[in-house]
């Protein structure tokens, strides 16, 4: 891969992993389209990193509460266990420890809760999901999709809900939907920040949300390509990776700055008549295209 090639998929990735246009769909069309060589799975490891360091640098604050009550979770399961074997062999029951006791631990199994479907979605359906990426029509097919999703996201009513009044049933339809969002052309940050509207989370709350729980996602993602081994590569294509790892961070750092305001000023529908004619085009594109 050239380092023309490599920039300009990064600048790809970083745009379309947060504005609700589907990276996985737009990377799936140029490279059917322009016959850019499938990126192998290092570089496609080193872009989702790119991306993941731009959340982590804008939401560092957030993370790092979830971090801290993340242990203090464990940590508090770990007590429990030991109080219900020692209640078992003892006269004098010990009451449990209250575990969720703040809005950030709540946030925190709320996102445990949510990858758990995601995760299963994504396992089950890996195969379906890297074949349909392999020509235009499947792609077409689900940003025409994810055009309908980003029209009734405006149009839904301004929800009220926090991670205190969230339930974890909403956890699960949020994490669901993410699952489903694996194939090519269905746009995660849209599908999720859809998702969370319907479910009456705030406008903030719904875009933190769906970034924030894209981590152990991504994560997870990352883990199961990683599982055969990294491919070598030589020095100087490594080199247009890392930069275009720069490139992704970058350009997708300015793109969490710019969803939050469109979702607070209900432009998603611009991306809506965007995607429809992204998709109507990848559909003709598959049948004209040999």
């Amino acid at each position: 891969m050239t380092l023309l090639e490599a920039i300009f998929l990064a600048i790809v990735q970083g745009l379309t992993e947060f504005l609700p246009v589907s990276s996985s769909g737009h990377l799936a069309i140029f490279q059917n389209v322009f016959k850019i060589e499938e990126a192998d799975m290092l570089f496609d490891v080193l872009l989702h990193l790119g991306t993941l360091i731009a959340i982590f640098i804008c939401y560092w604050k957030d993370i790092k509460k979830l971090i801290v009550n993340g242990f203090a979770i464990l940590g508090l399961w770990i007590a429990n266990a030991g109080i219900f074997i020692a209640n078992i062999f003892s006269k004098e029951k010990k009451p449990m420890k209250k575990v969720i006791t703040s809005s950030y631990r709540k946030f925190v199994i709320m996102v445990i809760i949510s990858t758990i479907p995601t995760g299963i979605i994504g396992v089950l359906g890996e195969k379906l999901i890297g074949e349909a990426g392999k020509q235009l029509l499947v792609p077409g097919i689900c940003l025409i999709i994810t055009s309908a999703i980003l029209f009734v996201s405006d149009r839904l009513p301004v929800g009220e809900k926090t991670p205190k009044s969230s339930t974890y049933g909403d956890a699960v339809k949020v994490g669901i939907v993410q699952g489903l969002a694996t194939l090519p052309g269905i746009s995660r940050s849209g599908s999720t920040i859809t998702a969370g509207l319907a479910c009456g989370f705030t406008k903030s709350f719904a875009v933190k949300y769906s970034f924030i729980m894209s981590i152990p996602a991504v994560l997870g993602a990352v883990v199961l390509e990683l599982k055969d081994g990294l491919p070598e590569v030589a020095d100087g294509v490594l080199t247009n990776y890392l930069i275009g790892t720069v490139v992704s961070g970058v350009v997708g750092f300015f793109c969490i700055k710019v969803v939050l305001k469109l979702i607070n000023n209900n432009k998603f529908k611009y991306f809506s008549y965007y995607c429809l004619l992204a998709g109507i085009a990848s559909i003709v594109g598959y049948f004209v295209i040999k």
